[in-house]
């Protein structure tokens, strides 16, 4: 014998039945807060500062950041700084794939080359180059281990130019500290798949550029653009050799006017401009290499911004909302689920079985 309860005995009954609704506390993060609000505090400190001291001589700077002696000095360090990087990081893979090489000649060479430009500092490889003719006055093509020149010589001096000599000093440098980004990236790649692809006869070189060189280059672009904005900054060393780049040509102009803090702030500006572009360009081509690792690539800041003018401006469009609110999109409310969802769930259960 059954008995059914009235209905309001039953929603009761109900009512005592359902979880009571927690309390969700959301979590208090005040290290956070106090440290955002010393950074907030220090840059609201630095802005006041720029504004408030009279001594940054913005009008000097004004003055200046637009000379047609810095914008060569500027023009000089750019050049240097793309030369340097494209022989440094193509010496820097040959030297690298010579590491990774069987030969034992090869790896000790190209160890030897990177042990030794690694260890020298970079001014004191510039002064080198620069007084090369110190060492030899001539150099050419001639007898082995004689110093008689019949096909061709050259006059080190007039051969070694301050240009030439930065370029050298610039490049070789580079090339030691780019050959082993190049190889950690190298070896970074699964050697599952060099095995695989061996196993299934593809040649070495469709291997090298087709399979390794795009893994690889994830785990090499990072370095890679750290070691050419630390280059463009670099630059500023060869001044030892008296080539009028950017700083060198700032120094002058103070040297003469003894407006120094604002010629230094031009300066700064300058490099602070240009190590942006790399920036955002790395950023660009780290997410283009990234393909391969993620199902979706995540929005870049444009995306980010247009997508929120966009949600904004529905927002407006639409108005304050009344009645029944709509869930989310991709969210379900209550705990039934659809026919899609329960024929979802009967075919994985058939197919399980």
């Amino acid at each position: 014998m059954t008995t059914t309860l009235d209905t309001p005995q039953a929603e009761v009954v109900n009512r005592a039945a359902r979880p009571k609704a927690l309390d969700v506390v959301p979590l208090r993060h005040w290290w956070r807060w106090a440290f955002s609000a010393v950074a907030v505090f220090l840059l609201a400190q630095l802005i006041w500062t720029f504004f408030s001291n009279p001594q940054w001589r913005w009008n000097v700077f004004a003055e200046y950041f637009f000379n047609e002696a810095v914008l060569r000095g500027l023009w000089l360090t750019l050049w240097l700084t793309g030369i340097s990087a494209v022989i440094g990081f193509a010496l820097g893979g040959i030297l690298a794939v010579a590491r990774l090489s069987g030969s034992a000649l090869l790896s000790s060479f190209a160890w030897g080359f990177i042990w030794f430009f690694r260890s020298v500092p970079l001014v004191v490889q510039l002064v080198i180059w620069y007084n090369l003719g110190y060492l030899f006055p001539t150099l050419g093509i001639g007898w082995p281990f004689t110093y008689d020149f019949f096909v061709v010589e050259f006059d080190t001096v007039r051969l070694l130019s301050g240009s030439v000599a930065a370029i050298l000093g610039l490049s070789l440098h580079q090339a030691a500290y780019s050959a082993e980004i190049i190889r950690g990236g190298l070896l970074s790649v699964d050697q599952g798949q060099l095995e695989a692809a061996r196993a299934l006869g593809i040649p070495r070189g469709r291997r090298f550029f087709r399979i390794v060189l795009p893994q690889a280059a994830r785990a090499i672009l990072p370095n890679a653009f750290n070691e050419v904005i630390g280059l463009l900054k670099g630059t500023s060393v060869v001044f030892v050799v008296a080539l009028p780049e950017l700083f060198y040509t700032v120094q002058v102009i103070y040297n003469r006017n003894q407006q120094v803090v604002p010629l230094l702030l031009v300066a700064a500006v300058w490099y602070t401009i240009f190590t942006t572009v790399l920036s955002i360009a790395q950023y660009y081509i780290e997410r283009r290499f990234s393909r391969g690792t993620a199902r979706e690539l995540p929005p870049t800041p444009l995306q980010r911004a247009r997508r929120r003018i966009a949600a904004l401006a529905g927002d407006v469009r639409r108005g304050p909302r009344s009645g029944r609110e709509r869930s989310p999109r991709g969210a379900r409310t209550g705990a039934s689920t659809g026919p899609v969802s329960a024929h979802s769930v009967a075919a994985i259960t058939a197919h399980a079985q």
